[in-house]
């Protein structure tokens, strides 16, 4: 699918044909465009768990407040980040590159983020948001259908899927084969109200 159509046509679809089944070569493909979304200094923090266990969707999904999305999708995705990842052996970020860039970029990651425990979780939600738009264009390119969910009970899904902590939940999405379309768009802002040119 074309990238631009797959923008257009992605929307948050709520239920699923609880039958379909993702192939797992398309899982890895899906996953494999997401792990290239961009991250600050490449920590590439998110972490993301797949759900599969049957139980453990029901479980998740009264977590949820009984969103059918959760338990019938073909696969469920929860964005998790290590907030603390920019200081978990960070040489790995940058393993392949050579050893002046390696010794610019290290320092400059510790005076970026050490001490400043607002802008380490920030990073976090804002890497997390960039993979979930790429994952849910990826699964749109693929054929599936997608919707990205915060309504759930944060406390209990992060019980449930054993967070190790200094770890924050940022969304889950549901991926599948839609049985029912979305509602008509309820409305986009003009461009003129959204894009400033400079300054507001």
């Amino acid at each position: 699918m074309d990238f631009f159509e797959a923008v257009h046509t992605r929307r948050s679809i709520k239920h699923y044909d609880k039958n379909a089944q993702m192939p797992e070569s398309s899982f890895q493909q899906m996953m494999q465009a997401v792990m290239l979304s961009p991250t600050s200094y490449n920590i590439q923090h998110w972490r993301f768990v797949r759900v599969t266990d049957r139980q453990l969707r029901q479980q998740l999904q009264q977590a949820a407040w009984g969103q059918s999305q959760v338990g019938d999708a073909s696969e469920l995705i929860i964005l998790c980040a290590d907030i603390a990842a920019w200081q978990k052996n960070p040489e790995r970020y940058w393993a392949e590159s050579d050893e002046e860039t390696r010794n610019i970029l290290l320092p400059m990651i510790n005076d970026f983020y050490a001490g400043k425990e607002q802008i380490q979780r920030d990073e976090a939600m804002r890497s997390c948001g960039m993979a979930a738009q790429t994952l849910m264009l990826a699964a749109k390119s693929l054929a599936y259908d997608s919707c990205p969910m915060v309504g759930f009970d944060v406390d209990d899904v992060a019980s449930l899927i054993n967070l190790p902590q200094g770890h924050v939940i940022a969304m889950m999405v549901a991926i599948g084969k839609a049985i029912e379309p979305a509602h008509k768009r309820s409305g986009q802002l003009p461009a003129s109200q959204i894009i400033m040119e400079n300054t507001f």
